[in-house]
C-alpha cells in the first residue's frame, strides 16, 4: 500500500504519518478492600475474616523458563472475585535452591496492599525428610511454622506419618492439632494431569470435611514448561483468621513437596 499523502491544489505533495498503533497497557492490579471494624484481629489478616476461599497463583520467572535456573518463587493471592489480597515471595539461599530443589528450606514473606509483611511462613531444611512412613520422628517430618505477626507464630502445618496418600495436620500456636489434611492416594505430576488433586481438609476427629487445598490444572504449555502452578484453598468463613492464615501456609509446603519439580529436567 502506498504510503498516505495529502494533495492542495498547486502544492507537492506531503507526507501524512500514520497514527501509532494501540499498545495494549496492563490492566492494573485490583486489590481487595481493606475491611474495617474488625476486633480482635492480628495486623493484616482483616481480609481474611471476608473469605472463605483463597486463589494462590504461582508468577512465571521467564530466567528459570529459559535457563533451567531455579529462582525464588513469588505468588499471587486473590480472592473469589479475582482481588488481589496478598503478594508472596521467598526468601532462600541461592545454593541451596540449586542443590536441594523443592527440599530447600524457605521464608515465604507475604504483604498486604500497603507492603507490609502480614504473614511469615518458614520451613527449616531437614536432610532426607518428607517420608510418610516415619514423618512421626521430629527430624523427618517437613513442617511450616506460620507467623502472623511477624515474630508471633499461630499455628503450624507438620507432616503426619501415613501409609499411602499423604496427611498433614494443622496445629494452632500451642501445637494442638485443630484440622487434618488427607491428600490422594496418588498424586500426578506432569502434562498428563488434566484435572485438579484434591488436599481435603477434615476436622480434627477426621470426619467431617470443612474445606480443601486443590491444586488446579493451568493449561498445557503452562504444565509442560515451567514448574509455576495454580493453588486453591476453601474453608469456613466463621474459621479463626489464625487458622485460615495457617491453612494458606499449608499451600506453600504442598507446593513445594509435591509440584515444585523442575519441569525443564523432564524434557
Amino acid at each position: 500500500m502506498a504510503d498516505p499523502v495529502t494533495q492542495q491544489p498547486g502544492q507537492p505533495a506531503q507526507y501524512t504519518a500514520p497514527p501509532p498503533p494501540t499498545i495494549a497497557q496492563p490492566k492494573p492490579v485490583e486489590w481487595m478492600p481493606v475491611p474495617q471494624g474488625v476486633s480482635g484481629c492480628p495486623p493484616g489478616l482483616e481480609y481474611l475474616s471476608q473469605v472463605d476461599q483463597l486463589l494462590v497463583h504461582q508468577q512465571v520467572e521467564l530466567l528459570e523458563v529459559m535457563t533451567g535456573w531455579e529462582t525464588t518463587n513469588k505468588y499471587q493471592v486473590k480472592n473469589s472475585m479475582g482481588q488481589q489480597v496478598y503478594y508472596a515471595f521467598e526468601e532462600s539461599e541461592v545454593c541451596m535452591r540449586q542443590c536441594c530443589g523443592p527440599q530447600r528450606g524457605f521464608t515465604m514473606h507475604i504483604t498486604d496492599n500497603m507492603q507490609q509483611e502480614v504473614i511469615r511462613v518458614n520451613r527449616e531444611f531437614k536432610c532426607c525428610a518428607g517420608c510418610c512412613w516415619c514423618a512421626n520422628a521430629d527430624c523427618c517430618a517437613m513442617e511450616v511454622a506460620v507467623e502472623a505477626p511477624v515474630g508471633t507464630v499461630v499455628g503450624y502445618v507438620r507432616q503426619a506419618q501415613s501409609g499411602w496418600s499423604p496427611k498433614y495436620d494443622i496445629l494452632d500456636g500451642n501445637r494442638e492439632t485443630i484440622l487434618r489434611i488427607q491428600g490422594p492416594c496418588c498424586i500426578c505430576q506432569g502434562v498428563c494431569c488434566t484435572w485438579d488433586q484434591e488436599f481435603k481438609v477434615f476436622s480434627k476427629d477426621g470426619m467431617t470435611e470443612v474445606g480443601k487445598v486443590s491444586k488446579q490444572w493451568s493449561g498445557l504449555l503452562k504444565e509442560m514448561m515451567t514448574n509455576a502452578d495454580n493453588f486453591g484453598v476453601t474453608f469456613p468463613l466463621d474459621l479463626d483468621v489464625k487458622m485460615k492464615a495457617t491453612m494458606l501456609g499449608a499451600v506453600f509446603l504442598i507446593d513445594f513437596m509435591y509440584f515444585e519439580e523442575n519441569n525443564n529436567d523432564d524434557n
